[in-house]
């Protein structure tokens, strides 16, 4: 289905969503986005060109465009994320945080922004 859209979700694009994976309202996923099992999605979040892998939480109103986020992996409120963003498994990226190309670690814990590409060891 190229486009769907329900009173609180839109889809464009080429979306696959396992059915574990958990929405909330008022969400925009796609184009070309892939969310794995036991994914949570709260309110509001815009999602491009990303993938999500099993048990991501991303909290309400982040934004993220051309991402890769790993096992586990917790992704705060107002958080953007862009420019080919990698985060390993179980990384925490706090409130309010901007990413521009960073690739985190695993097992990490986020609390500045990151605004020019660099590997955050």
């Amino acid at each position: 289905i190229p486009e769907v859209s329900y009173w609180y979700l839109e889809f464009l694009g080429n979306v696959l969503i396992d059915p574990s994976a958990k929405i909330g309202k008022n969400c925009r996923i796609g184009p070309n986005v892939t969310i794995g099992s036991d994914v949570v999605i709260e309110d509001g979040v815009c999602i491009k060109r990303c993938t999500l892998l099993n048990g991501a939480h991303i909290k309400s109103h982040s934004w993220l465009e051309s991402c890769v986020i790993g096992w586990k992996c917790v992704v705060g409120q107002w958080v953007r994320m862009e420019n080919t963003s990698v985060l390993g498994e179980d990384v925490i990226v706090k409130d309010e945080i901007y990413i521009n190309g960073g690739k985190v670690l695993p097992h990490k814990a986020i609390s500045e922004s990151v605004t020019d590409p660099q590997v955050i060891m």
